[in-house]
């Protein structure tokens, strides 16, 4: 990030072009006086470099004093203007200029974020203040919420119904929000290649901008990062995730008004591929699960990294499955839920899982690099309700979930000075479901025990109740006898 930025355009108001003296009259009553004096010469210095225009040297001199007299008016707010003055100068500069001079750290939008938290917890303190409304809403401008932006600038008016500054920024607002929406007079834009994504040469769907300038699909930004954090044109680093990086809401907005039909269509096609039908399911090929597990797994391979974005952004579901002897995929397999997902700094992911319905393949094919299968659930045959059969299988259930408790229990016992093994137990112990679904209970019997892939594969395939129950309970003494806890 440059240290040293030109002055900003007539978009922010005079007020904001320059920042408040501290005086040490503001002091705290909790800071000694050689404290309080420190304090002041940070501010001082911050302000002479936001005068001089070296922002993030300003930044960093008022988050020093914060740290030191933290809830200051005056450190607040002049450490969201030069938030907001580095935001505003980075989305204005042109492509030309971010690829002779590439960007590194925080993007545009975030900058332009911690403007926005330092403006919020002002108007806390200084509610009668028509700077701190107005520095709120430049934030949020710039973050392109023109609707909470003439909310907080109509808040302030309410204030100071004479403040010239909220005036001009509420005519700025109508004049930007009213060309984000595509109300010109000069007609629809030609459609060419302008509005196209270099990576996949099709409309712009979900468009997103990278601080050098460049214009993407969302998800085809963030699969071509998979492989590398370059800027897929100019090639340079980008340091944004899919956490942190918003979508280009005036751009979108641009492409959808003057675009209707073929945006529609983007979306269709968007929308297929993170939600794919009821019978559909994308697959991570490593094991065989069953259902009533818990467990974490580390997203690496880009292309599972692709597809756990796409599941999030739907269902958060997808098959697990594994491979046979002969190199295709096990007919049976298991459906799992994400329960939660970390993103982490270097692309991978962090997820954690449930495992839920088992299921069978029909067909499968392949879809950027990972699988998708036609599925058909399966369930057990079960005896009908109010039969002879049915009641013994009840019973049945009800006396190994007996056997259960008391072999946690001995488990636990001989595993009181294993954390480790005792973490384990009472993971596996709460999954615990209740004997009342003899199908569910039977799979949560059988994961006490530690089993071979091929086992677990059979009783995915069995659906006989009462016959994987009573290998659950054989699978228990052996491994009581073997003294092996999963």
């Amino acid at each position: 990030m440059s240290s040293s930025l030109s002055p900003c355009p007539s978009s922010l108001d005079q007020i904001l072009r320059d920042v408040d003296d501290y005086v040490l009259e503001n002091g705290s009553e909790d800071l000694s006086w050689d404290t309080l004096h420190y304090v002041y010469e940070l501010v001082k210095n911050g302000n002479a470099a936001f005068r001089e225009n070296r922002m993030q040297e300003a930044i960093n001199l008022y988050s020093r004093a914060n740290n030191i007299k933290s809830g200051d008016p005056i450190i607040l707010s002049n450490r969201s203007a030069a938030y907001i003055r580095i935001s505003e100068y980075f989305m204005r500069r042109t492509s030309s200029s971010s690829e002779r001079r590439p960007l590194s750290g925080l993007e545009p939008t975030t900058i332009a974020e911690l403007g926005l938290k330092d403006a919020e917890k002002l108007v806390e303190l200084q509610s009668n203040s028509a700077k701190s409304y107005l520095l709120k809403a430049s934030a949020l401008l710039l973050l392109e919420k023109y609707e909470k932006a003439r909310d907080v600038i109509l808040s302030g008016l309410q204030v100071d119904p004479f403040s010239n500054s909220l005036r001009a920024s509420l005519q700025n607002l109508e004049r930007v929000s009213s060309s984000s929406t595509g109300m010109s007079t000069h007609g629809h834009p030609e459609r060419n290649d302008d509005f196209d994504c270099t990576l996949c040469l099709k409309l712009l769907y979900e468009p997103v901008t990278t601080p050098c300038g460049h214009s993407f699909c969302r998800s085809c930004l963030f699969q071509s990062m998979d492989r590398g954090n370059r800027c897929p044109l100019c090639r340079t680093v980008l340091f944004i995730s899919p956490r942190t990086c918003s979508i280009s809401v005036t751009l979108k907005n641009i492409i959808q008004k003057n675009f209707p039909e073929e945006y529609a269509e983007r979306k269709q096609e968007h929308d297929g591929l993170i939600n794919a039908g009821v019978d559909l399911l994308p697959l991570f090929v490593m094991d065989v699960v069953i259902p009533c597990q818990r467990f974490a797994l580390n997203i690496f391979e880009p292309r599972y990294r692709l597809m756990v974005r796409r599941i999030m952004e739907g269902n958060h579901r997808m098959g697990m499955a594994i491979l046979d002897s002969t190199g295709s995929l096990a007919e049976f397999a298991c459906e799992v839920e994400i329960t939660e997902c970390e993103p982490l700094p270097d692309g991978r992911f962090y997820i954690e899982i449930e495992s839920r319905r088992r299921f069978r393949i029909i067909r499968s094919r392949d879809q950027d690099g990972y699988r998708v299968a036609e599925v058909e659930w399966i369930q057990d045959i079960m005896p009908p309700e109010g039969t002879s059969e049915r009641e013994t299988l009840q019973q049945q259930t009800y006396n190994a979930a007996e056997d259960a408790r008391s072999w946690i229990a001995r488990a636990k016992e001989a595993a009181k000075h294993d954390p480790r093994k005792l973490e384990r137990l009472a993971s596996v112990e709460v999954m615990m479901p209740s004997p009342k679904d003899p199908e569910r209970f039977s799979f949560w019997l059988a994961t006490l025990s530690n089993r071979r892939p091929a086992e677990r594969l059979d009783l995915l395939r069995i659906r006989d109740t009462a016959e994987r129950i009573r290998r659950g309970l054989i699978f228990l003494r052996q491994e009581e006898q073997g003294c092996r806890i999963q």
